[in-house]
Parts: structure tokens; C-alpha cells; sequence
């Protein structure tokens, strides 16, 4: 697999199409799920003569439909493991949106394992809400035999919840390809109150020590049954822990402690020489992003760069392909741009590609942009027609991305004449002024003009642009002209502005002040440390099991 690359589309069609068998490394994938419906919810039959439904922006929601039921067919017709999984699932849940979930996440899942390679991993985040269903689905796509954890993160705080314990926690699902995935081990500082309590004894050399039993239960017959300094270890009914000349070798730096009234010698072990403990499979240490935090960008399920450090850290190496399928606002692919890692992104939906495509700008600069490849936007006027006609909400996310606005609402519905914003600032940050953005995919004429031009009254805009497919008559021209220039401190700009998506594509953009006056529509992203190994998570070698 060559460069880093963005896909935008649907998933399942982008790894048949585009991802090589055993070509990944690493998959991180969090697929969306309306976790907080009830299960009444959940479980209540559907009629399956929907219309099929399109995940968009952040809407998390499945739904048993016609593609749904199709795609059910079509995994069961399969035959095998998976098959089997998914009529088991649909006689316990029935035409429910579980099943919507897990028939849609099957095709998936098999796609994922194909493209892993021998020594690949898989992390799968989920809620309890989906998780046991899941963990089936895994059993039956993988093999319960390369199922590694279930790891749990405490994702928050306790917070009330009527008659049940507080759900604080997600759970990732750790399987690997084989058995014998990379693996760098990683490790966590102990905690203060443990080092307190047994690291105390000091013998005068300033470095604290624990003193452990130097022996183990049971009897030996071999070296370690033999008997050391005068001791008869067997006739305790032990033996000891380490062989004669390792017993003489830590004698010998002083690493053994001599009670001082002949009981059993135990083993200094230097707190200062400490590594760390293993890491376990319950991660409460790594925080959900601050409210106000620098890194939290506004995407609603977004998660915390430490976690899929983490993970990136110990389930590849330099170099390797990390992929997430659902890459919503990106945030596997920026630790993995930061961590060295090759890596392949896709979404369904333009605003997600429009996101991570600013986050990285915001952290590397535009010089990131020779790095990576976005496939499946469109390059071309009939490729954007043919986007208008497919979907007419990924075209105004796509034009509006192309001058770097953004849309006013995540979510389809009424929005009073508005489908972007720029803001941009005169004098101190407190003076701040709008441009409102309008998209036309069908056809236009004079009304669209004055529309805005009222919508630019309305809001007290400074400027508004009309961004249309089709060309602008004359008299939509002259109305436009009518509206006359904006004075600001770097010079005049039509009110008024008409742009065409040719017009886009070759390159032309808003007049409108600099671009260092203007405020960016997406919230920054903080710019990119140096990657550096965390001194409180020491990576030993890499290994395969």
C-alpha cells in the first residue's frame, strides 16, 4: 500500500474496491450507534418498507429497512460462521435496529479481516448497550480462538441514572489475525500509595527497596531444592526462586537481605529500577476530552488522542497501516499521521473529510497536504453533478469545504436561508463580522439573489455569497451588483457575491478579507508535538505472541 489516504464513501464499497488483501496493520474502528436510545427502542419491530437510510453527519442511528434486509440476505445466503450468527441474532431480536446494526456491521467485519495481515489486530469500540452482540459477531468473523480482551475504559465520572447503576464506561474488543500479532508491551507507573507502602526500607544508600520472599511454595528435586548458605529450603516444604549462582550473583550486589536473627533471607528489589506494571485490560487513567479543552473540535463522539495513542503505540510500529473505516473527525488518523504510521481513512460523509482534512492542516500546516490523497470527492463539474444529483447534502458540505466555511447545522432541516458561515475580524477579536454562504444545486434564478440579500439584512452580514452549479443569468448579475462593496481595512468587496462551482473548481475564491484575518469556521485543532515515547508508558520490543 502506498501513501496515507481518505476515502470518502461508504465503507464496505471502498474496502472491496480499493484495499488490498493483508495490507493493514492495524484497524481501529467506532462505528456509530445510538447509544443513548432505550432498548424499548432498540428491540421494537420496524417495518421493513422504509426508504434506506444513510448515516449522515452525526447522526448515529441504524435502521431495519430495505437495505438493511437486504444486506442481511445477502451475509446469511453466504453461508458459514457469519451466517449462522446473524439467524441466531434475528430470532432472539427479531426486524429490530440491533439487527439493522449487526447485519450491516458483518459484511464489514469479514471486509476488516481480509484486509489485515497475518500479524494485524482489530480494536472494535462500543457501548454495552451493542458490545455482547458484537463480541458474537467477532467470534464468528475471527475465530473465538484470536479473541486477545475485552478492555474497559472508563470513559466519565459517575453521573445519575434513573433506577440503574451510572454507565460510565465503553468497551473495545481487542481480536487479533493470528496468533501471533505484533505487540509492543506497554507499561503504567505504579501508583503513589503502592510505592509508599511496600518500596520503605532504605540501607543507608538512599535507594528504597521492597523486601520479597526470596523462596517459592513447594517442594524441588532439582537446583533450586538444594540447599544455599546452610539453608534447607525443602525441609520448609519450599524451594527456591532462583537457581544457586543467581541466589551467589545477587548475594554478591547486595541485592539479598540477612535478617539479623537467621530467618529467611528475601530479595531487595530497588524501587528505582521499576519499569512499570503491565498495562491491564481496565483503562481508567486516560480522560475523555476536556469540555474546553484544546483538542475537543465539537464532533460529539470524538475521542481522546491518549486512547488511540494507546493503542496505535502497542499493536504497531513505525511505518505500519493503521485504518479506521469510520473515521468520522479523524482523530486515529492524526495520532497515527503523528506516530509515523501509514494510514488509511474513509467516511461516509463530506463533512467528516472536510474535518479531518482541517485538523491536520491545523497541526501540520499546508505542507501535510503532499502527504496524503483524498479519493472519491469530486475533481471535476460532472463529477459534482453527479454528487448534486446522489446526494445533495454531501454537495453542500463539499462546496462549502472549498472555501473553507461551515455549514450551519450538522443535521438535514430548516435552515432560515443559511447553509454556511465565515466569520472574520476588523480591529480587536470583540469586532467580528460574517459572511453567509447559500449552495443552489438545481436551478437558479433572481429569486435565490434577493433570498440572501434579505437573509444578509436579516443576520447584519457583511457579506453574502451565492454558490451555484448552473452559471448566473444577467439580471441575477445585476441584482448582485446591486447590492454594492463592503469597506474594510484591506481594501472593498462586493456584498454580494455570485460563484459558480466551475468557477471553484479552477480555483477562484471569496473576496473577502485575508485569510489571517479570517477566522477558521472549523475549531482549530492544536498544532502537532514532536512524537515521543510517554516516560510513563516505556514500550519494551516489539513481539508476536
Amino acid at each position: 500500500m502506498g501513501g496515507n489516504l481518505l476515502y470518502y464513501g461508504d465503507n464496505l464499497d471502498i474496502l472491496r474496491r480499493y484495499v488490498d488483501a493483508e495490507s493493514v496493520d492495524l484497524v481501529y474502528l467506532d462505528p456509530p450507534f445510538n447509544s443513548n436510545a432505550t432498548y424499548n427502542v432498540l428491540f421494537s419491530e420496524q417495518s421493513g418498507a422504509q426508504a434506506a437510510s444513510q448515516i449522515k453527519a452525526f447522526e448515529d442511528t441504524w435502521r431495519w429497512d430495505e437495505e438493511a434486509a437486504r444486506t442481511y440476505f445477502e451475509v446469511v445466503e453466504a453461508g458459514g460462521r457469519v451466517s449462522e450468527a446473524l439467524q441466531a441474532f434475528r430470532r432472539i431480536v427479531g426486524d429490530s435496529t440491533m439487527l439493522a446494526y449487526v447485519a450491516m456491521m458483518a459484511p464489514r467485519l469479514v471486509e476488516l479481516r481480509r484486509v489485515l495481515k497475518p500479524t494485524g489486530s482489530i480494536y472494535l469500540h462500543c457501548d454495552p448497550t451493542a458490545n455482547h452482540y458484537l463480541k458474537l459477531l467477532m467470534d464468528a468473523v475471527f475465530g473465538p480462538v484470536f479473541f486477545r480482551n475485552e478492555i474497559v475504559w472508563k470513559r466519565t465520572t459517575a453521573h445519575s441514572s434513573a433506577k440503574r447503576y451510572a454507565p460510565v464506561h465503553d468497551v473495545l474488543l481487542y481480536y487479533s489475525r493470528s496468533s501471533s500479532p505484533r505487540w509492543n508491551e506497554l507499561r503504567e507507573p505504579y501508583e503513589q500509595a503502592y510505592l509508599d507502602r511496600y518500596y520503605k526500607f532504605d540501607d543507608g544508600d538512599g535507594r528504597l527497596h521492597w523486601r520479597a520472599d526470596i523462596t517459592g511454595a513447594g517442594v524441588r528435586h532439582g537446583e533450586t531444592g538444594q540447599p544455599w548458605r546452610g539453608i534447607d529450603v525443602t525441609a520448609k516444604g519450599r524451594h527456591w526462586a532462583y537457581p544457586i549462582a543467581e541466589l551467589e550473583r545477587l548475594d554478591a550486589e547486595g541485592r539479598v537481605y540477612w535478617p539479623p536473627r537467621g530467618t529467611m533471607p528475601q530479595e531487595k528489589r530497588y524501587r528505582d529500577d521499576l519499569k512499570g506494571k503491565a498495562l491491564s485490560d481496565v483503562w481508567t487513567d486516560v480522560d475523555r476530552i476536556n469540555p474546553v479543552g484544546g483538542e475537543r473540535l465539537g464532533y460529539p463522539t470524538q475521542k481522546p488522542e491518549a486512547l488511540l495513542e494507546r493503542i496505535i503505540q502497542a499493536s504497531s510500529n513505525e511505518g505500519d497501516v493503521v485504518l479506521d473505516p469510520f473515521c468520522g473527525c479523524g482523530t486515529a488518523v492524526a495520532v497515527a499521521q503523528r506516530l509515523g504510521r501509514r494510514w488509511v481513512g474513509i467516511d461516509v460523509t463530506y463533512l467528516a473529510i472536510a474535518l479531518i482534512r482541517r485538523r491536520l492542516r491545523d497541526a501540520y500546516g499546508e505542507s501535510v497536504d503532499a502527504t496524503y490523497r483524498v479519493i472519491g470527492e469530486p475533481v471535476s463539474l460532472p463529477d459534482a453533478e453527479a454528487l448534486a444529483a446522489s446526494d445533495p447534502y454531501q454537495f453542500q458540505w463539499w462546496a462549502l469545504d472549498l472555501v473553507h466555511a461551515r455549514p450551519v447545522d450538522q443535521k438535514k432541516g430548516a435552515d432560515k436561508g443559511i447553509d454556511g458561515r465565515i466569520y472574520f475580524h476588523e480591529g480587536d477579536a470583540s469586532d467580528t463580522k460574517q459572511i453567509v454562504l447559500s449552495v443552489k444545486a438545481g436551478h437558479t434564478g433572481r429569486s435565490h439573489v434577493h433570498e440572501l440579500r434579505g437573509v444578509m439584512e436579516r443576520e447584519g452580514a457583511a457579506i453574502g455569497v451565492l454558490i451555484t452549479m448552473q452559471p448566473p443569468t444577467k439580471p441575477m448579475r445585476e441584482d448582485a451588483a446591486s447590492a454594492g462593496m463592503y469597506v474594510s481595512p484591506w481594501g472593498t468587496h462586493p456584498r454580494l457575491q455570485l460563484l459558480t462551482v466551475a468557477e471553484l473548481l479552477e480555483g477562484k475564491r471569496i473576496d473577502c478579507p485575508p485569510p489571517s484575518q479570517v477566522n477558521v469556521t472549523f475549531k482549530k485543532a492544536p498544532k502537532a508535538k514532536p512524537s515521543v515515547a510517554d516516560p510513563q508508558l516505556p514500550l519494551t520490543e516489539s513481539t508476536s505472541e
